[in-house]
């Protein structure tokens, strides 16, 4: 998680956040329709990302990230929290024909990833007093009985305003998975394989992935601060390892995994 943006004009205005807000998004997104899959689907999308009391939150995806240390209003700001997800990949019938193999082996169970967050963001770093770098690193496992294993994610974050109208930010990923994880999602057992056609396959853990995102806000109340704003993301994602040699990715997906959404933004005070 990074820390909450400083929306920021060059030069003389001082566009400092507020101590407490929260900014919410709501949105449509194009997402594939599971991990390593080549078909996609729509799905509404909402995150909240704020600060109240000088503690910083944030949702990514299906996860919640509290950071539990204060702001200290310093460049450099030193964050760490609990972590809570869900995994739904795969827990409900694909649609789509090129998903028919993969559906036939099975649904998987819905995972509840527990863990915690580690990371520090450098605010000035380049071309204002607001810009942001951040890296971070998450830890999650599975406690609800599905892939019983873990993920391992760290992030590199920059953002940047732009014009007190206009924000950009990026973010780079990667997540490293167990071997419990990777054979739960991604092996062809011999029964699946007689089901699917699927080659057999036994997946091991390790990195599973590398990936890029790129989002941009534009204010439409003139003050990125307050108010509605248009969001628009970007984001895409390559499959590594055994989890693009699975024939779950390699025959019936694909390794590209591309994302998108678009919709809008709201800071309340």
């Amino acid at each position: 998680m990074t820390a909450a943006p400083a929306y920021a004009q060059q030069d003389a205005e001082n566009l400092s956040p507020d101590p407490d807000n929260v900014r919410i998004f709501v949105a449509g997104a194009a997402v594939p329709s599971y991990v390593g899959g080549k078909d996609y689907k729509i799905i509404p999308a909402i995150q909240l990302r704020g600060t109240v009391a000088g503690f910083n939150f944030e949702t990514v995806g299906t996860a919640t990230e509290v950071d539990v240390v204060r702001d200290n209003g310093k460049s450099i700001e030193f964050q760490l929290g609990p972590l809570i997800g869900v995994n739904l990949d795969r827990t409900t019938r694909l649609h789509g024909r090129s998903n028919a193999r993969v559906n036939a082996l099975g649904k998987r169970k819905r995972a509840v990833e527990i863990g915690g967050y580690a990371g520090v963001a450098k605010t000035g770093v380049a071309t204002s007093a607001y810009d942001v770098l951040a890296f971070g690193i998450s830890w999650q496992k599975d406690v609800a009985g599905a892939h019983r294993s873990y993920i391992v994610t760290p992030s590199l974050e920059y953002g940047t305003p732009l014009s007190k109208r206009t924000y950009l930010d990026v973010r780079f990923t990667a997540d490293i998975v167990g071997d419990k994880y990777a054979a739960y999602y991604f092996d062809v057992s011999p029964a699946g394989s007689v089901a699917s056609g699927l080659p057999r396959f036994a997946a091991k853990g390790g990195l599973q992935d590398i990936g890029v995102v790129l989002t941009g806000l534009q204010s439409l109340s003139g003050d990125l601060r307050r108010g509605w704003s248009l969001v628009g993301m970007g984001g895409y994602t390559r499959l590594v390892g055994d989890t693009k040699r699975s024939p779950i990715v390699a025959i019936a997906g694909s390794s590209g995994q591309w994302t998108g959404a678009l919709g809008v933004s709201y800071v309340f005070k």
